[in-house]
């Protein structure tokens, strides 16, 4: 196909999945940095190009307001005339915005019910795969078929001369996040000149807090509802080890290639989420459990009402050499 001048890049799912698609952008660039990019996002994600010198414009998607804002942004997307819509987005509403774009190449996933319309469609399956791989195949008709990581960009390093780790302890669902109990114990085995930070959005702040006054330690700092997403970041790039859930702030870790160790309590590697960092380990219980994974997306509370996928995962799994 003819290389296209002006794409616009569609992720309206949740943060980790905007993260992962930032390695669309960086394929684009790399192999033709003339090419503009824009990206179409929901708002709350917007936070994910902060600092970023590649992309050229971005459109936030207010769902308050979603079918006012709908039209306001196909009205603007329409007057661009892209060369190329791509979709990573597998529901309805991102088909739409594919659609009604008015270009001449669309491409998304087969899962989307209005793939039927678009030029391309290629199939999403969870099937052991990485989600930067399965957002590849979108975009290899005019790059290649070899993902890059995703990536986002910190304004600077921060200059912090102790060793420390950073906990990530919240999750949009609760049967991914690591047991509270867990952390607490996990953060007793940890040697005391270690500092630990705790980090999150402004939801997590009722379990540090609780995880931090359980755990009796005097240098565990929360910064959960303090920093920005991108300075979130340049806390992991610096840390000994980052521990997360299977959730967005693993993907930010990849975004910086920090230091990784990846918990998946309900759900599992294999679905396509695993860490991308260089210096990276994924921790799950050695039980063997007839119920786990439970689901893709995770849920609200166990099915089963015990929670043994994440109860049993070993605290010595954890640990590293500092």
């Amino acid at each position: 196909m003819k290389i296209p001048e002006k794409i616009l890049v569609i992720q309206t799912a949740f943060l980790g999945d905007v993260i992962l698609a930032t390695a669309i952008l960086q394929k684009i660039k790399f192999h033709h940095p003339n090419s503009s990019v824009d990206f179409l996002i929901r708002k709350g994600n917007e936070g994910v190009f902060e600092n970023n010198p590649i992309l050229n414009k971005l459109y936030i998607w207010d769902k308050s307001h979603k079918i006012k804002d709908f039209f306001r942004i196909i009205k603007l997307i329409r007057i661009e005339k892209y060369d190329a819509v791509v979709n990573c987005q597998r529901f309805f509403t991102s088909g739409l915005f594919t659609i009604f774009s008015a270009s001449n190449y669309t491409v998304g996933f087969s899962k989307n019910p209005l793939s039927w319309f678009f030029t391309k469609r290629f199939p999403h399956r969870f099937d052991g795969t990485h989600e930067v791989e399965r957002n590849q195949q979108l975009i290899a008709d005019f790059t290649d078929f070899n993902p890059l990581n995703p990536k986002v960009y910190p304004k600077e390093q921060l200059k912090v001369s102790e060793k420390y780790i950073t906990i990530s302890p919240g999750s949009v669902w609760a049967t991914k996040q690591f047991p509270k109990e867990k952390w607490v114990a996990f953060i007793a085995s940890l040697p005391k000149e270690i500092a630990i930070y705790l980090l999150g959005s402004k939801a997590d702040i009722e379990i540090s807090d609780w995880i931090k006054a359980q755990s009796n330690r005097k240098n565990i700092s929360i910064k959960v509802g303090q920093l920005s997403l991108i300075e979130s970041a340049a806390w992991m790039k610096n840390a000994e080890m980052n521990y997360v859930n299977d959730s967005a702030p693993l993907h930010l870790a990849s975004a910086v290639d920090a230091p990784t160790c990846a918990i998946f309590c309900s759900t599992s590697p294999s679905f396509g989420y695993g860490p991308l960092a260089s210096n990276a380990k994924i921790v799950e219980t050695s039980k063997k459990l007839s119920c786990k994974p439970c689901g893709i997306h995770g849920k609200t509370k166990c099915p089963q009402n015990h929670f043994n996928c994440g109860h049993t995962i070993e605290i010595e799994k954890l640990l590293i050499d500092f």
